[in-house]
C-alpha cells in the first residue's frame, strides 16, 4: 500500500471515529408547533464524485421537490459531474463541490466548508448515513432542521426494498418529515432520472440512426466495469454471440467506456462519447440496455430505458436497476438461458417513447 493510500485509510478511520456520534440526538430536535414549518431552502449532502452515486440521489431530489415545489436546493458533492447530472433540475440553485483531492487543494477545501456555513437553510439532508463528510456537513450547516441519516431501524421492516441505496434515503427522509408534522408519504419512490429534454432525445435518435442505418429496434450493451465487476472477454463474447443468434431482428450497439475498451473486441457497432448526457440520449433511443453494475448502468436507468443489470457480487439488492421494466440478474446463480428469458420478458413489454420519458 502506498503512503498516500495509507494516509487516506487513516483519514477515513479517524473521521469515522470523530463523526460516528454526530446526529444521535436528532430525534430530540425541537419543533415549535405554534409555527408552520416552511421549507424554502434545502441542502442535500452527498460528498462523492462517482457518476453512479450522483445519479442514485436523483430519486431523493425529486421527492424533495415534489414535497416542496418552490424550494431552492443546494447540493454538497465532490468533483464536477453534479452540474451535468442535475442540469435540467430547475430547483437546483447551487452546486457546492469539494475538491476530489483535498490534500492537494486545502485552500479550496476549506473555502467549501465556509460557504456551507454562510448560507442559512431550512433543512439539511445527509444522504449517506455512513458518510463521515456528509454527517459533518449536516452538523456544520446553519439549518433549522437537520437530517443525519437513519432515524428508526423499524423503517426497514415496512419496506422490502429498503436496502436499495437510492430508496432508503427517501424512506428515511419521509419518516423524518412526519416528525415535523407532515403527513405520511406512501407514494412510490421515483426512478433515477437525468431529465433528458426532447432536444436531447431527438439528438440521440439521430445518432442511433446514423449508427444502425435501418428501422429495426436496437439493443444496447456495455461490456466494461471496474474491478471484479468487469466480466471476462470470454463471458462477454459468448453472451454477444447468443444475443446475435436470438435477436437477429434487432440491432446491437455497444456503448464504450471512457477507457475505450471493448470486452468483445469491438465486434458490434460502437458508440463512444465523453458527454454523459449524450450517452444517455443514445441509450434512451434503444429498446433495452444490458450491462454490469456500473455508473453507465445507472445512467441507462436515468435515461428511463429498460435496464438489465448484471451482478457478480452479492449486492444487487443495493444497486439493482428498478422501474421502467428493469431487472437485475445474478450471474453466479443464473444461466445464459435465464438471462435470455429475462430479456424476452422485457422486450415483450411496451417501450417508452421520448415524450413519455419527459
Amino acid at each position: 500500500m502506498s503512503i498516500l493510500k495509507k494516509i487516506n485509510a487513516f483519514r477515513r478511520i479517524a473521521t469515522q471515529g470523530l463523526t460516528k456520534n454526530i446526529g444521535n440526538s436528532q430525534k430530540n430536535q425541537k419543533v415549535d408547533w405554534t409555527q408552520k414549518v416552511e421549507i424554502k431552502r434545502v441542502l442535500i449532502s452527498r460528498p462523492n464524485h462517482r457518476l453512479g452515486n450522483l445519479l442514485l440521489i436523483t430519486p431523493l431530489v425529486q421527492d424533495v421537490i415534489a414535497t416542496f415545489p418552490d424550494c431552492k436546493i443546494d447540493l454538497f458533492v465532490k468533483g464536477g459531474l453534479a452540474p451535468i447530472v442535475f442540469e435540467k433540475y430547475t430547483n437546483i440553485d447551487t452546486v457546492i463541490e469539494l475538491p476530489k483531492k483535498p490534500f492537494k487543494n486545502l485552500v479550496e477545501y476549506f473555502k467549501v466548508w465556509i460557504r456551507i456555513k454562510k448560507q442559512k437553510y431550512d433543512i439539511v439532508i445527509n444522504v449517506d448515513k455512513n458518510s463521515s463528510s456528509g454527517r459533518l456537513s449536516a452538523q456544520f450547516a446553519d439549518a433549522k432542521y437537520k437530517f443525519f441519516g437513519a432515524l428508526d431501524k423499524d423503517i426497514s421492516l415496512n419496506h422490502p426494498d429498503y436496502k436499495h441505496i437510492a430508496k432508503y434515503p427517501v424512506y428515511e427522509f419521509r419518516n423524518f418529515l412526519t416528525t415535523l408534522g407532515f403527513p405520511e408519504n406512501k407514494n412510490t419512490v421515483p426512478p433515477l432520472d437525468l431529465k433528458l429534454s426532447l432536444a436531447e432525445h431527438a439528438e440521440g435518435q439521430k445518432i442511433v440512426q446514423e449508427l444502425v442505418k435501418n428501422d429495426k429496434e436496437t439493443i444496447c450493451i456495455f461490456t466494461y466495469a471496474t474491478d471484479d465487476k468487469c466480466y471476462s472477454e470470454t463471458w462477454w463474447e459468448e453472451c454477444y454471440e447468443r444475443l446475435k443468434t436470438e435477436y437477429q431482428e434487432y440491432n446491437i450497439i455497444e456503448v464504450l467506456p471512457v477507457e475505450n475498451i471493448s470486452q468483445i473486441g469491438f465486434k458490434a457497432t460502437t458508440f463512444y462519447s465523453k458527454d454523459i448526457r449524450e450517452i444517455a440520449s443514445v441509450i434512451a433511443n434503444t429498446k433495452l440496455f444490458i450491462g454490469a453494475d456500473s455508473g453507465i448502468m445507472h445512467l441507462a436507468s436515468s435515461a428511463l430505458t429498460p435496464t438489465i443489470g448484471l451482478f457478480s457480487r452479492e449486492n444487487q439488492n443495493i444497486y439493482a436497476p428498478y422501474g421502467t421494466n428493469s431487472s437485475a440478474v445474478n450471474t453466479n446463480t443464473s444461466s445464459t438461458q435465464e438471462l435470455i428469458n429475462v430479456i424476452n420478458s422485457i422486450l415483450l413489454k411496451p417501450n417508452y417513447s421520448a415524450e413519455s420519458k419527459l
